[in-house]
Parts: C-alpha cells; structure tokens; sequence
C-alpha cells in the first residue's frame, strides 16, 4: 500500500458491454483499491461494467451517457462529481471522455483519459477542446497511439505512455493441454493455430483464412481454433468453406476460457489491421506462445519480432502464410519465440506495473494543476 495520502477517483466508462477496455478498467480498480485508494466507477444503468463493479463491491454511480449528444448526462454526472468531490476523474471511453470530461469541467475536478484507439484523432475545436481544457493529461497504452494523438494535434507533453497490462488469472489454465485438443478434435501430432479475437474487418481474420487456403495448396495443414463473436462471422464461415477448410478450422464463438485455449495451442496468431497495442498477443507470450502477428500499431511494439513473433505486413496473405509455415514446420523456433515470450511480458506489461504508473501520473497531475492554483 502507498505510504502517500490515498485518492478518491471516479472512473467514468461510457461502454454497455464488456471487452478488452473494461477488463483494463477493472484490473486497475482492484490494484489501485489494493494501494489502499478509494475508486468509484460511473457508468450507464444495466451496463455489464456496473454489474461487474457492484459485483466485486466497487461503489457505483448510474449515469446514462447513451450518446456525444446526451447533455442531460453531463448535468447528471457533474452533480454526481460535485456530491462525491473526488480528487480526480479518470475518462476510460471516447464518450466517456468527451461527457465526463464537460462535467469534470463544470464540476472543477482533474480529469485524465486513457486512449486505447490506434486512430488518429480528428484535428479540430473538439479535440482542441478535450486535449487543451477538459483533460490534464491523455494515456497511451503504446507509443504508436501516442503518435495517432500527436498527429491529431495533442500537445506530446500532454501524453503520458501508459501500456495495458495482462490479467494473469484470464490465463490460467484449469484443464489439461491433452484434454483439450481431445475436446476440439486436435490429435498429439497436429499443430494448432489461435486467433482470440472479435471477428470484426479490423482484426484481419479473412486474411489468415486466405493464408490458410495458400498453406493447404503446399501441403501443410494446421488445425485452427477461431474464438470470438463479431458481424464478419459469416462472411468468415463462407471463406471457409469455399476454401474446402471446414475440417481444420473451427469458429468456437465467445469463449471466457483463454487460459485452457492458450494450453492447448502451439501458436497466437493475431493478422489485425489496426491494433492499439495486442493484450490478447502479450497473453499469448505469457503463456510460452509464440506470436505471428500484423507490423502495426502497438501490435508492432508489444510482439518483438525474431525474439517472441514473426511479425509480417498487414492485409499480406502471402507473407502471413510463408511465416505461419515457418513456425509450423519448425518446433525448435517455436519453443524458442514462445519461451521468450514471459520475458517481454515483464518489461512493462504487469497489472502492477500499470497501476503504479497510473497512481504516479494522478500525483503528477494533482501536483500540477496545486501549483497552477497557487499561481492564479
């Protein structure tokens, strides 16, 4: 625990579901609770997050910010602040940071948001706005979202790198590696490929499909487990099919069980097309796999190709099929990318690690924004 004077944070979190952003929220809500501070999460009514949170015994505020243009939220959200007084708000969402940014505002709290999106932002009053005024200070979980913010026209002294970290109980396994490939209909000599990922156009999935369809035509037939859910799941089953793959490729569908997954498969391999960092990659080096991934965005940063992946152009199926065949074919290469693999992992990817960056950029910014006070 911090011997410094705990915080009382709000965390504002705009999202009514729950993916990769709210499994970060929530492991730094239980590191900072476990540094003795004080985190109340705001978020809509009915949201998986709000549920989670009361869950896990998190204060909660219900809040609907349903849309940019749900000013009533803004006005509901700044009475919440102004009754809570919080030291600071922590923005976890794009419309979280926009809303609660107005109300942090209006309410003359800090505030600072995490920017998970390797987008650019749009350069204009807007984002003026929220990077010059609403916010002290923005997170980037790679330096290749940093730069889609400096692009946009975000000041870099205003950009704090911040890296996601790996949630190590989502990776422990509860069943056996031979239990199961039996399940999946993987034998002892097959080598089996993992995508864990929405099946959503940017992760690039149709592109290893078609990677696929290159390696069947030389011979060399992996079996191949898809975990995920998305708009694009039929677009891929139809690839599939037409590739004559239905016996080697599986869509599980959403699946909680990455740990026992990750046990079972010998290579992650992730061919997004735009990627803010990859915590389903840095799971995969934690778990002693080696990584064939897309070079781009924080993707690029976390996987060190040679070292713990194989990293090949996006939207390339040729140069994705020649690296799969080489991890495929080669168990010696395997074994030695994926033993790396924990390595990396603990150069700056650990929850506690994120947590204390976290808490020492909330001290930075409640020293700033004393000595701004003290001037005026």
């Amino acid at each position: 625990m911090s011997t410094e004077v705990p915080l009382l944070i709000a965390h504002v979190d705009a999202e009514r579901g729950f993916s990769g952003g709210e499994v970060q929220v929530f492991l730094l809500l239980e590191g900072l609770r476990s540094r003795g501070h004080r985190c109340v999460l705001v978020a809509p009514p009915g949201s998986r997050a709000e549920a989670e949170a009361m869950k896990r015994g998190f204060e909660t505020r219900a809040v609907p910010l349903s849309s940019d243009l749900d000013l009533r939220s803004v006005v509901v959200l700044r009475r919440e602040l102004s009754r809570l007084q919080p030291d600071l708000v922590h923005l976890h969402t794009g419309r979280a940071t926009w809303l609660g940014g107005l109300a942090a505002w209006r309410a003359g709290v800090p505030a600072i948001t995490t920017r998970r999106m390797d987008r650019r932002v749009s350069r204009g009053l807007r984002t003026r706005l929220i990077y010059g005024k609403l916010v002290q200070r923005a997170a980037a979980i790679s330096p290749a979202v940093a730069r889609c913010l400096t692009d946009g026209g975000v000041d870099a002294a205003r950009i704090t790198l911040v890296p996601s970290a790996i949630d190590p109980a989502r990776i422990r396994p509860h069943l056996g590696r031979e239990h199961v490939r039996a399940e999946l209909g993987a034998g002892t000599e097959d080598v089996v490929l993992l995508s864990a990922a929405a099946l959503v156009a940017r992760k690039g999935l149709d592109v290893l499909i078609e990677a696929l369809a290159r390696l069947d035509q030389r011979g060399v037939r992996p079996r191949v487990w898809l975990a995920g859910e998305g708009e694009e799941r039929a677009d891929l089953q139809r690839r599939i099919e037409q590739h004559g793959l239905e016996a080697r490729v599986r869509l599980l569908g959403r699946r909680e069980d990455i740990g026992d997954l990750l046990a079972g498969a010998d290579v992650f391999v992730l061919p997004a097309r735009r990627e803010g960092l990859g915590v389903a990659a840095l799971e995969a080096m934690s778990a002693r796999r080696p990584v064939v991934a897309s070079r781009i965005g924080g993707l690029a940063e976390a996987v060190v190709d040679g070292r713990t992946g194989l990293l090949v152009p996006p939207d390339d199926a040729v140069a994705l099929a020649s690296a799969l065949e080489r991890v495929v074919l080669d168990p010696v290469l395997r074994d030695r990318l994926g033993s790396a693999g924990p390595g990396r992992v603990s150069e700056g990817f650990l929850p506690e690690q994120m947590v204390a960056a976290y808490e020492r950029m909330y001290r930075e910014v409640l020293a700033e924004c004393s000595a701004a006070r003290k001037l005026a």
